[in-house]
């Protein structure tokens, strides 16, 4: 059993489960999916989304995206703006509520943010970020050059 409990996906998961549940708190508040506050944290990010590009930003299926971005749309939180130099591009963009639900919210994030990061030293944080991002790198890599065989 040492093995699997030293594996990365359990590492990760166990880090998850101990990282998640504050932010789980604020989501519950807010009357938010955690799926929906990845599509709202890159519409706050930029001005306008494309709809399409939603999906590798959040890493979420692209086939969610809709239905996502459609309960936040009910919700007055994002809406979708048609691109006024190609028709089939659709923008979302966050409303003023939802605006709004960032500057209450968004402190909130920083402060649990800057909690974690406290558990770590500065270059602890940088070498994790580095080597996890350097794991999906080369799996992405791998993964492209035996598709394109």
């Amino acid at each position: 059993m040492d093995e699997f409990d030293q594996s990365l996906p359990m590492i990760l998961n166990r880090t998850l489960d101990a990282v998640l549940p504050p932010y789980r708190e604020i989501f519950t508040r807010y009357d938010l999916t955690e799926p929906q506050w990845r599509v709202l944290r890159v519409v706050w990010g930029n001005d306008k989304v494309k709809s399409v590009d939603l999906a590798s930003h959040t890493l979420l299926a692209a086939a969610s995206i809709v239905g996502i971005v459609d309960r936040l749309e009910k919700k007055g939180l994002v809406s979708r703006v048609r691109s006024t130099t190609d028709r089939r591009a659709i923008y979302i963009v966050a409303t003023a509520k939802s605006r709004d639900l960032q500057k209450e919210v968004g402190p909130q994030i920083a402060a649990i943010q800057a909690r974690v990061r406290t558990l770590v030293t500065a270059q602890e944080w940088a070498q994790m970020e580095q080597t996890l991002k350097k794991i999906s790198l080369q799996i992405d890599n791998e993964t492209t050059a035996l598709a394109a065989k």
